[in-house]
């Protein structure tokens, strides 16, 4: 039944675009509002014009209402501007009165740009497929983490299917385009350059970040080792975050159901030279009975968590967008992970210092110097089969390190640009394991072992008429080095003293991508690259347990190889539809994956392997419709056909499923806002069926979510909202490990929040 869903509106999807497209009309008035993000009307802004006969401007009156004649037939692209926000371009036709121009912070506008071509200025289209999701479509979510509000994005999912808001944060890996994940992630988490995955383990820890200090992400598909490197195999995501203000005070207090409970607040202060920014949440929740109640015993307890951040920035500003920054951020998280015994926990301080300068309009640069410390813990057990009996097995303890620098530098001309830059990366980190038998330790298993990362990287890009083009080439030295292991099978034996011989790997990863306008109509891409992923020290040398699966480590691994390929379309056929879609190909050699090497009534036991290959392949559709309207939609769609395609070891493999990745997914969001009446928006999220693991032994079955969120003004300063999670109370089938695992049932959630901003004169 959930599958038909699935297909119903992937065709109703096509069907929207087709009749998108046959509405195209001719330019000649124009007239329209320039809005801000929350509706208000925007005054003095300025409004640009452009198409086959140059551009038009004008600027819009006191009520935001701006009217302009464009002197030639046919489509034209129109945005607007003021001071520190821009618009995303909007289409427009013949005598066309409806139009919206809806201003974002700019800064979020910039990180986009970063995303697609690693530099801080306009260059020439590119060909990556990139959607964004601005502050408005953040907040207006029924969600409260990250993870969760970029499940908008069709196709985007984690390793385990359920939230990072109780799930192990070693099952938080990301999966784009159907390319699977196992703990760490095959796409890349950046912010301000600087990457976000776990230097131990590839894991994202989604709530680092308080909520306040996010402004927009960014989320460009398809392979980027071109610019960044290792595990950017799906995809990178860009994080955009809020730039310190001169005064600033944001307040909100959320809570409702699973005893859950919200603080976020955020102040800035500063003038218009040095500003400063804190902002900081602290999350708690009861949560829920992970395992299906139907096989829970006495052993069984909510999976919950509990964490606080805090985040500062300070900026030195200078003449045009010359800056200096310095951010500190600060994590902690407890987690019990649905069991007496297990539980596990985090501490993370990150910290970024670095500087953007630009010389006029066309070249800029970069620099960025990072680290962070995490010390994580976690304990492990096994139970026996009528779950009234738990015993604890195993405790760990990882301590890592991290430092490294990246700088870029970007030229452009009127018809070429060039883009260049160079980072290095070294992690040092500790895994103390202890194994227990009967209450007492019984051995040694302590690894201690570092990674480096050098890379360098040029792109040249160039326009000639309705032509683009982009030519990249990242070259990457990995080494795994001073790898020692101490291990003593018996609290009795003797400790064993293992050196493990220094490796090197040099990889290159270019990319080829070419940009079509057809027409002032739409786009149309194609792009093929080579990128790669470095097994994390968490694959190489860490045992590691979700439920009562466990899995064993591997340090033979090599880097996993992606070749891929995709075409693409994003047409604006009228002012309210802009529709984009994609076709993919990409093909992963030795994948590292969890392949079954025992199994029992209660336990499953796997060991990381380079599992020969795999291959996703399918389709990425996304439709905006009104957009910035009374009444505006997001429609998206991916089927991805991924499956293992060789694997000598174990032929049986070959045609399986990749484990945790559906063939068909399906989002949907419905918004209706009025300034005076409040915003509401209505989710929808389906996924078909998908397995648990390589051998496609356990199946997860297709599922439908939806949510809804409201959100009301009182007056310029406060703020009542509304989430309600899980409306259907359909619990989705997270994992067989092999017990069932099920996520969230129906979750509501109430909130009050309270804002002021002091303008800046300009």
């Amino acid at each position: 039944m959930t599958e038909k869903t699935i297909r119903a509106c992937a065709h109703l999807l096509l069907l929207f675009s087709i009749a998108a497209v046959a509405s195209a009309q001719a330019v000649s008035h124009l007239s329209g509002t320039v809005k801000d993000e929350t509706g208000r009307p925007v005054a003095d802004a300025q409004v640009v014009a452009s198409g086959p006969q140059g551009e038009v401007h004008t600027t819009s009156d006191a009520a935001g209402v701006f009217t302009l004649d464009y002197p030639a037939a046919g489509n034209v692209m129109l945005r607007a501007s003021a001071p520190e926000m821009r618009s995303e371009p909007v289409r427009a036709r013949a005598a066309d009165s409806t139009i919206v121009l809806t201003l974002e912070p700019a800064e979020v506008q910039q990180q986009v740009t970063v995303t697609t071509t690693r530099s801080s200025i306009d260059l020439p289209a590119t060909s990556n497929t990139v959607y964004t999701l601005g502050p408005q479509q953040l907040r207006d979510f029924p969600a409260f983490n990250l993870d969760d509000r970029l499940r908008q994005q069709a196709g985007f999912e984690l390793f385990r299917r359920s939230s990072s808001r109780v799930q192990n944060p070693t099952s938080q890996g990301i999966s784009l385009r159907g390319l699977g994940s196992t703990a760490a992630s095959r796409s890349l988490v950046m912010e301000q350059d600087v990457p976000l995955n776990d230097a131990f383990g590839g894991w994202i820890h989604w709530n680092e970040i308080p909520q306040e200090a996010i402004a927009g992400v960014a989320l460009a598909t398809g392979g980027g080792s071109d610019l960044y490197g290792s595990s950017a195999l799906g995809g990178v995501i860009n994080v955009a975050l809020a730039q310190p203000t001169p005064a600033l005070f944001d307040l909100s207090v959320l809570g409702g159901g699973q005893d859950t409970s919200v603080i976020s607040g955020r102040a800035d202060i500063g003038n218009r030279r040095v500003r400063q920014l804190i902002a900081a949440d602290s999350y708690r929740t009861a949560g829920y009975l992970a395992i299906a109640p139907q096989i829970a015993g006495p052993i069984d307890q909510p999976a919950n968590v509990h964490y606080q951040t805090l985040r500062s920035e300070t900026d030195r500003l200078f003449s045009g967008s010359n800056r200096l920054f310095l951010i500190g951020n600060v994590f902690n998280e407890a987690r019990n992970n649905g069991t007496i015994v297990q539980t596990n926990g985090t501490r993370l301080w990150r910290y970024i210092a670095g500087g953007d300068w630009s010389a006029g309009s066309m070249v800029s640069g970069r620099a960025r110097v990072f680290g962070s410390n995490e010390g994580y813990r976690q304990t492990f057990s096994s139970t026996n089969a009528a779950r009234t009996v738990e015993n604890l097995t195993r405790r760990q303890r990882v301590r890592t390190q991290e430092l490294g620098a990246s700088t870029d530098a970007s030229a452009a001309l009127r018809r070429i640009a060039v883009v260049a830059g160079f980072d290095v990366r070294d992690i040092r980190a500790t895994d103390d394991e202890t194994p227990i038998s009967a209450g007492h330790r019984n051995g040694v298993a302590d690894t201690s072992a570092r990674q480096r990362f050098v890379g360098g990287f040029g792109e040249l890009l160039g326009s000639h008429g309705p032509w683009s083009a982009a030519l990249s080439l990242r070259l990457d030295s990995v080494s795994n080095l001073d790898t020692i292991a101490l291990s003593a099978g018996s609290a009795t034996a003797p400790v064993v003293h293992t050196v493990t011989p220094n490796r090197n790997e040099f990889i290159a990863s270019p990319r080829l991508g070419i940009v079509r306008q057809v027409g002032t109509l739409g786009s149309v891409h194609a792009s093929v690259f080579r990128a790669f992923r470095t097994p994390t020290m968490n694959e190489l040398y860490r045992t590691g347990q979700v439920g009562q699966e466990t899995t064993v480590a591997n340090g033979q691994l090599t880097s996993e190889r992606a070749t891929g390929w995709e075409i693409g379309t994003r047409l604006n056929p009228t002012p309210l539809a802009v529709l984009s879609g994609t076709y993919f190909w990409t093909e992963i050699n030795r994948p590292v994956s969890a392949v079954r090497i025992s199994s029992t009534a209660t336990s499953i036991t796997n060991r990381r392997e380079n599992l020969g290959q795999i291959v996703s392949q399918g389709t990425e559709l996304r439709l905006d419709l009104a957009t910035g309207h009374l009444f505006s939609a997001g429609l998206g769609y991916q089927y991805a056909h991924a499956v293992v395609t060789e694997f000598s070891a174990q032929p049986s493999l070959v045609g399986n499923w990749i484990p945790q990745v559906p063939r068909q997914s399906f989002t949907g969001q419905f918004r209706a806002a009025q300034r005076r009446a409040g915003e509401l928006t209505l989710t929808l999220r389906a996924t078909g069926r998908a397995y648990d693991d390589s051998s496609n032994v356990f199946p997860l079955a297709a599922f439908v979510s939806m949510g809804l969120y409201g959100r009301h003004d009182f007056g310029s300063h406060w703020t009542a909202s509304l989430l309600l999670d899980n409306l259907l109370n359909q619990r989705q089938q997270v994992a067989r490990t092999p017990n069932l695992s099920l996520g969230s049932p129906f979750l509501a959630q109430g909130g009050l929040a309270f804002h002021w901003a002091r303008e800046e004169a300009h």
